[in-house]
């Protein structure tokens, strides 16, 4: 199985023999987003692990949707493109989302499974729920989903 570093690598290879200018400027800033986690995890030769590195890629995702909300108020619709396509690349890297009714369905058993019944125990369901959807559901929608089942 290949890592997020390789699939980063190969696509900036293609990039770059496409001449694909806005996907490569994704992946390098992607690449070295990368490195900086590393660092400030206190080994800069060690890759992360691909729980913290899809953190990472998430991370990129969300600065892109604050960029275009920016770029839209200021009236820059080249720019609002440009961070759109960067997003697009980098969103390849993340798992295949899970579907709303696959999400509820987990959510009832992980409820079932921790005797959950009330507001307060929100916190050790979200948890969970994390940890199962490994990043394949927003946590927006996580939230909202669990709150609802909860109140």
């Amino acid at each position: 199985m290949s890592t997020i570093y390789d699939s980063i690598t190969a696509g900036m290879k293609a990039a770059m023999l496409g001449k694909d200018t806005v996907a490569l400027g994704a992946l390098r800033s992607l690449k070295a987003a990368l490195q900086n986690a590393q660092v400030a995890k206190g080994n800069a030769h060690e890759l992360l692990p691909e729980p913290e590195a899809l953190n990472v890629v998430r991370k990129q995702i969300k600065q892109r949707e604050d960029a275009i909300a920016m770029y839209e108020k200021a009236a820059r619709p080249e720019l609002v493109e440009k961070e759109q396509a960067e997003m697009k690349v980098l969103s390849t890297f993340l798992p295949a989302a899970m579907s709303e009714e696959a999400i509820q369905q987990l959510l009832h058993e992980v409820i079932a499974e921790l005797k959950a019944e009330s507001k307060k125990d929100m916190g050790r369901v979200m948890k969970e729920m994390q940890a199962r959807t490994a990043g394949a559901a927003p946590g927006k929608l996580l939230s909202k989903l669990v709150a609802a089942s909860l109140s």
